[in-house]
């Protein structure tokens, strides 16, 4: 039926009561990878946030990319405006009222129109004095009447619409009555500031000026406060918008505002607006200026808001920049940043604040005794758990080493039987022997019925499939030189990796992480993560080898393994009395005291691998001579497979030689499943 919605129509439109509740919720992984590799490259967790913030993941922009976009917002606006489009629009109704004019007066033939030709012909050449001369003309023509009436129309919308935003379009076309009505909201407005501002409680006043007026107000302000915050933003940028203007062009308007309405009242009240306000908010930028270089002319309307999207943009520069004290991610005003740069924008902000949130709110990052942010354990064992995946890649086209199939006591039955060899411990299989003994008794010519008697050859044991126990010791480098040839987070990497492999898929093995630099020292993951590279002398490999010796005292029962990084010679040692000595090049005595620790840890059965870094003539010679010494390995892997390296010598170092695919190194479902 015409005129008349149907109920059973629908219309959808974008989602607008807040964040869209159906969005996917933000990926923490990105952002938490990228947090801890800054966190291993020496950052604390909070700078190592912020700058996660700021530069952004692979899908997500960050503040900076943002915050570039504002800074183009910013420099379009003064490109591609310049503030004298009121003049020049006041000079083509002029022109074109001065124009009409002359055409009527040249028709007219009494000598009473002489003398308007000569008042129009001598009109001044400023805009603003050839208005002010022609207030009072008496107009020939009704089509110039008609011109110059819209130039004080025109100056007076522009004035109040540098104070109310769309009074320009709000009023265009509008009535003597529309005209005295706004006229009485801005007196009666001075009047609710005033007394404001005299401390007077204007609560009553206010709801009765919301009453009278509140049509002016499309925010919709809830009290005096918020109605004063919404005016001093636009008075302020009134301000800075005049004093924009060159000293010319200043004059000008100054000159014509007497005209606005063709009522000088109009103006003065406007003026104490501005006094009212900037006495109730100091604190706006009411001095500023811009420099316009554009094409596009912006009337006093214009000019004004332009001015405010400046500033609006100016605080969303600083609130993106994050760089003030006591800075949150929840300051930036998303809002604002709809109105200057689009929803997307907001989006990608508003996306960043639910990952700062998130991960403290999921227990990513917790806080520290002094205060300060820093890596949860379960952002450790997240972190353990991407990098081992990254390290499952790399092996995945390998084969692997795991478990050790030997007889023995201890394990569980495999199913299958073996010849009974001396030494063995293992549970007989009794059906297999008393079988085994049967046959042989019959091809003998035996008579099976009157009894066997055993034979060694007979005996057949239930294999068992044991595993090993393994106590490992990681001994990485954390001299100054480790950082500076950006050794440094692969190494942390890796040791976080294996960490993660041996808590969550091999428990009953035992790992240790030493680090040596001048000294050596025992490390939790947490302290090796959060390690800051020093500058500290010395690589005292012989430290750290007394440290695995006694870690492997510690475990007599479980297979030692060896597992050394390291990118330089050893130039320091342990004295007995606790101090370091160092020399470089590596002095003999340095030289003798790790060579002599290596032997001694290698009498436990430690089976070792060295990990060189670098390309050093020197360390590999050393090192292959120490591998050589102990029947070890040397590796030499690049930077990205460190990881690799050193969790695949681990497997294979506490295999015991069977090949395992893939899915026998970590599972049916993925070493991540665990």
């Amino acid at each position: 039926m015409a005129g008349r919605s149907d109920p059973r129509r629908s219309s959808y439109g974008r989602y607008d009561g807040g964040p869209d509740p159906l969005a996917p919720p933000v990926d923490l992984a990105e952002a938490l990878d990228a947090v801890g590799e800054d966190v291993m490259a020496g950052y604390s967790p909070e700078q190592a946030l912020r700058e996660y913030l700021r530069r952004g993941g692979d899908q997500q922009r960050g503040l900076d990319e943002i915050a570039a976009e504002v800074a183009r917002r910013r420099q379009q606006l003064l490109r591609n405006s310049r503030l004298d489009g009121t003049l020049t629009e006041i000079k083509e109704l002029l022109d074109a009222a001065v124009l009409a004019e002359r055409k009527q007066l040249a028709r007219d033939l009494d000598d009473d129109a002489r003398f308007a030709e000569l008042q129009i012909e001598n009109l001044p050449d400023s805009p603003a004095a050839a208005v002010n001369e022609l207030a009072d003309y008496d107009w020939r023509s009704p089509e110039a009447r008609e011109s110059f009436d819209k130039i004080k129309d025109l100056l007076g919308r522009e004035a109040l619409d540098q104070h109310f935003a769309g009074m320009k379009q709000a009023l265009e076309n509008a009535t003597d009555e529309d005209r005295q009505a706004v006229a009485e909201m801005v007196a009666d407005l001075n009047d609710l500031l005033a007394a404001h501002a005299r401390g007077e409680d204007t609560t009553a006043q206010f709801d009765q000026f919301m009453a009278r007026h509140g049509q002016y107000f499309p925010e919709n302000p809830q009290s005096v406060e918020e109605l004063i915050d919404t005016l001093a933003a636009r008075s302020a940028a009134a301000q800075r918008f005049r004093k924009s203007l060159s000293p010319e062009q200043r004059a000008e308007l100054d000159s014509l505002a007497q005209q606005a309405f063709g009522s000088p009242e109009l103006a003065d009240q406007l003026a104490r607006l501005s006094q009212n306000l900037q006495g109730l908010r100091p604190a706006e930028d009411w001095n500023g200026a811009e420099e316009f270089e554009g094409d596009q002319g912006l009337g006093m309307g214009e000019g004004a808001q332009a001015l405010q999207d400046l500033a609006e943009l100016d605080r969303l520069s600083e609130q993106l920049s994050q760089s003030y004290p006591g800075a949150r991610m929840d300051d930036i005003d998303l809002d604002a940043l709809t109105r200057q740069l689009g929803e997307d924008a907001a989006v990608d902000a508003r996306t960043l604040q639910q990952i700062a949130d998130e991960l403290r709110q999921t227990g990513m990052l917790s806080r520290s005794a002094d205060g300060g942010l820093k890596l949860s354990p379960k952002a450790m064992r997240q972190l353990g758990r991407a990098l081992l995946r990254d390290v499952a890649q790399k092996l995945s086209g390998r084969s692997g080493q795991r478990e050790t199939r030997q007889a023995g006591a201890a394990g569980e039955l495999s199913g299958a039987t073996r010849e009974w060899r001396f030494g063995d411990t293992e549970p007989w299989d009794v059906t297999r022997t008393v079988t085994n003994a049967v046959l042989r008794t019959v091809s003998e010519g035996g008579d099976a019925k009157r009894g066997v008697r055993l034979q060694l050859d007979d005996i057949e044991v239930s294999e068992t499939e044991a595993r090993t126990q393994s106590a490992v010791a990681l001994l990485v480098d954390t001299s100054f030189s480790m950082a500076m040839d950006g050794r440094w987070v692969p190494m942390k990497r890796t040791a976080l990796a294996l960490h993660h492999l041996v808590s969550t898929r091999f428990r009953g093995d035992q790992l240790e992480l030493i680090g040596f630099g001048r000294y050596a020292q025992k490390l939790s993951i947490e302290e090796l993560t959060a390690m800051d590279a020093k500058y500290d002398k010395g690589t005292n490999l012989h430290h750290g080898l007394l440290l695995a010796e006694r870690f492997f005292r510690r475990h007599p029962n479980a297979q030692p393994v060896l597992l050394v990084v390291t990118d330089g010679e050893p130039t320091a040692h342990l004295e007995r009395d606790g101090q370091t000595f160092f020399d470089y090049p590596p002095h003999p005595l340095t030289i003798a005291r790790t060579v002599t620790e290596l032997d001694a840890v290698t009498r436990f059965g430690a089976q070792t691998t060295f990990f060189r870094l670098g390309e050093d003539p020197g360390l590999a010679r050393f090192i292959q001579q120490m591998a050589d010494r102990v029947d070890g390995r040397v590796v030499s892997p690049e930077l990205d497979d460190l990881g690799a390296a050193v969790v695949g010598s681990y497997l294979g170092a506490r295999g015991g030689g069977r090949s395992a695919s893939f899915r026998d190194l970590f599972g049916e479902r993925g070493f991540w499943a665990g």
